[in-house]
């Protein structure tokens, strides 16, 4: 078996039975009656974990909630906890000594969410990585690669989740060469554009396939800079794949459509759309959400999302903006399985996409308003400031 599709063992086989079943689903899209009824079960459980060891959520749990609709199940509630929570309060459903990993939402300044991981909670969203991958073919043990990743080099004390994140991508293909983009300097990161390119020049001739992850920013700015120097197109090797992640937050006055930044890579890199896919998830909710063939986020069977109006926290009907709510049992060291994000989006039906999932998708159109809280994304676009 791949070592990363490997059993691993939720914290109380007894009062986690369902939660285990459900994250044990191979087929990352399953969908149907019984796949429903088992999450139904798996977020009640989750629910009795945590009311049962923290006393944030016990107190969730008993009001009487503003807003009665539940999100999973008729009998199922979801008491609903902003992402910004987690930048000003540390909450753990575990004893200390069980955390297996800490990670930070932010870059090296401003409001961090502080989410801490036992061990069955990281790995087992890793799995769930893990087996997205497999369902695209993206898993070769045998096929060696060169990486590029927009990302952060590798620091002491370093612990942005988009950081530890991409190097994890980094172990579904052995890697031949490895760059960052964004370089430890002993201080701090900065963006090395002239390295970056000279990266692509010799992974273009070196014939191995190239994985290029992280900051769509970065990606932007360094075809940007290679048409401003007036370098020809390259073109990566087959196989080649492209997977973003962190969005554009902080830099929205550079962003430009999503089909047009896809048509540049491809022109540019010589990359085929369908190899190129855009990611979505955070530190307070690890489920991966990575786009279809038609670049569509769907929603995998691990999770649910609702689309919350922003006035009265109502859910919303589909195509219908409004803040994005996830849902998901998985998680055990922190009360996070129910979680508001700052972000605006829409809610789609499976069917609407041309691809064969059958899962709902989602658009993300943004932030919610202004806030001073800065995302590691925000903190990574600083540093292409004077860059341009």
């Amino acid at each position: 078996m791949n070592p990363h599709l490997a059993p691993v063992e939720v914290p109380d086989t007894e009062a986690l039975a369902h939660v285990q079943r459900l994250c044990d689903l191979p087929a990352p899209y399953t969908t149907g009656p019984e796949a429903d009824a088992l999450f139904e079960a798996a977020m009640a459980e989750s629910h009795a974990w945590h009311a049962g060891r923290s006393d944030l959520f016990r107190s969730l749990l008993a009001d009487t909630p503003k807003t009665p609709a539940p999100t999973v199940g008729a009998q199922i509630r979801t008491p609903l906890l902003h992402a910004n929570f987690f930048k000003r309060h540390e909450v753990l459903s575990i004893p200390r000594e069980e955390v297996f990993l800490h990670l930070t939402s932010s870059g090296t300044t401003g409001q961090k969410s502080q989410m801490f991981y036992d061990r069955w909670t990281i790995r087992s969203a890793q799995r769930m990585v893990a087996r997205i991958f497999d369902h695209y073919g993206w898993i070769t043990p045998d096929q060696p690669v060169n990486y590029l990743l927009y990302s952060y080099e590798p620091a002491p004390d370093l612990r942005v989740g988009t950081s530890f994140t991409d190097n994890y991508l980094c172990d579904f293909a052995p890697a031949r060469h490895t760059t960052h983009a964004l370089r430890h300097t002993g201080t701090g990161h900065e963006f090395d554009v002239h390295g970056t390119i000279d990266a692509l020049r010799r992974y273009a001739e070196d014939g191995l396939p190239v994985r290029i992850l992280g900051f769509p920013a970065f990606l932007h700015f360094t075809l940007e800079r290679m048409r401003a120097a007036g370098m020809p197109p390259l073109d990566l090797p087959p196989g080649s794949l492209v997977l973003l992640g962190g969005g554009w937050k902080g830099h929205a006055d550079r962003r430009i459509p999503k089909e047009d930044f896809y048509a540049e890579v491809t022109r540019q890199l010589g990359i085929p759309p369908e190899r190129i896919r855009d990611t979505y998830g955070s530190v307070e909710h690890c489920v991966p959400y990575i786009e279809c063939t038609h670049h569509r986020l769907h929603v995998p069977v691990w999770s649910r999302v609702a689309i919350r109006d922003t006035r009265t926290l109502q859910p919303l009907p589909y195509d219908r903006p409004g803040y994005l709510h996830l849902v998901s049992p998985y998680i055990t060291s922190v009360p996070a399985q129910s979680v508001v994000m700052g972000d605006l989006a829409s809610l789609h039906p499976g069917d609407s996409c041309d691809c064969s999932l059958d899962t709902p998708w989602f658009t993300i159109h943004g932030r919610a308003g202004v806030s001073r809280n800065r995302s590691c994304a925000v903190a990574a676009a600083e540093l292409l400031k004077g860059m341009s």
